[in-house]
Order: C-alpha cells, then structure tokens, then sequence
C-alpha cells in the first residue's frame, strides 16, 4: 500500500513507491516509514536544496564550520546534478554508506571526492575535501606531505590522478586507508 507516499497533495516531488526503495536499499518497510517523517519533517516540499542541507549538517557539527563539506556531500548525493535531493537519492546514498559492501562504500567515496565528477581524483581535490572534514571537525588542517604520500601511493600508474580502480584497489589493500574509511562514515 503507497497511501503512506501520497498523503499530502501539496507536495511537488513524491517519492516512488515504498516496495521500489526497499527493494533499491537495505532498509526495512518500517525504517523507510521513518526516514520518510524526518526527511519531510525537516522538508515539506520533499525537496532538499543546498542551503538546507548546509543548515541541518551544521548543527550535527558546532564545533566547526562544515559549510565547505556539506557542499561536497550534497553534490555526492544529487545523483542528477539538478541542485536538489529527491528522498529517493538521500535514502539510496544512506543505504551504501551505512549497510552497503566495501566496494559500494568505496564507489560512494570516490564520487564524494570527485568533485568535478571526470572519473578522476586530482591531489587538489583530494585536499580541497580533506581540508573541509577537518574545518568541519574544528582541528588543524591536515598534513599536506601525508595526503600527497596517500594519493601517490593510489596513483598507480604515476599518472597525477587517481581512477576509481585505483582507488578501490589501493583502499581495499591497505589496512589504514580502510581504518579512515570508518573515519569517513563517522562524519555521514
């Protein structure tokens, strides 16, 4: 039954069917019943814009400016580029990071550190994201020498930029890349 979905005429985007999400996620019926009332709790249209999203992640972070990251997460969650996120997208990106396998989760990572979205990680955006998980977190900025070591090490075939076979290569071959991963999934 979808009456759950279409209980407000109001609403300009509603959300596709709930056995369609369950079957797209992890998530049980009643957790998505869930997610859906806080998701429209904090906006009613079932639209989330930039500067919502910004203003929720925030206050999840007082301690630090997470403005510049929560940039780059609601870029990695606008899956169709289109300045908005559909509770479809926001539900299906959750799913990956919190039940998803590694690989899922590393695929999801890369996109979140591609920022220009060409297939590539650059040391540039590697350290633009890196610099916003540590203003976000209110500490000193990272160590520029070990984030270049990181991606060199990634940098397979010494090219300058990393693909995401590399990525998900590297990352699944080493035990510390795998340690901040969790890192990463502690700031979601």
């Amino acid at each position: 039954c979808h009456y759950f979905f279409y209980h407000l005429s109001t609403v300009r985007h509603q959300p596709e069917g709930l056995e369609q999400l369950q079957a797209q996620t992890k998530f049980t019926r009643k957790e998505l019943q869930s997610l859906y009332r806080g998701f429209k709790n904090e906006c009613p249209s079932g639209l989330v814009d930039e500067e919502t999203f910004k203003s929720i992640y925030s206050q999840f972070f007082p301690q630090g400016d997470a403005t510049t990251y929560a940039h780059f997460l609601f870029n990695a969650f606008d899956i169709n580029r289109n300045g908005s996120i559909r509770f479809e997208d926001f539900v299906i990106g959750l799913s990956v990071l919190l039940r998803g396998s590694v690989t899922e989760k590393l695929n999801w990572a890369f996109n979140l550190y591609d920022i220009n979205k060409d297939g590539y990680i650059t040391k540039e955006e590697m350290l633009a994201i890196m610099t916003s998980i540590y203003d976000m977190m209110g500490t000193i900025d990272p160590n520029r020498t070990l984030l270049l070591l990181f991606l060199q090490k990634m940098d397979r075939n010494r090219d300058g930029v990393v693909t995401i076979e590399e990525f998900i290569e590297t990352c699944q071959k080493d035990e510390n890349i795998m340690s901040s991963m969790q890192l990463f999934e502690n700031v979601i």
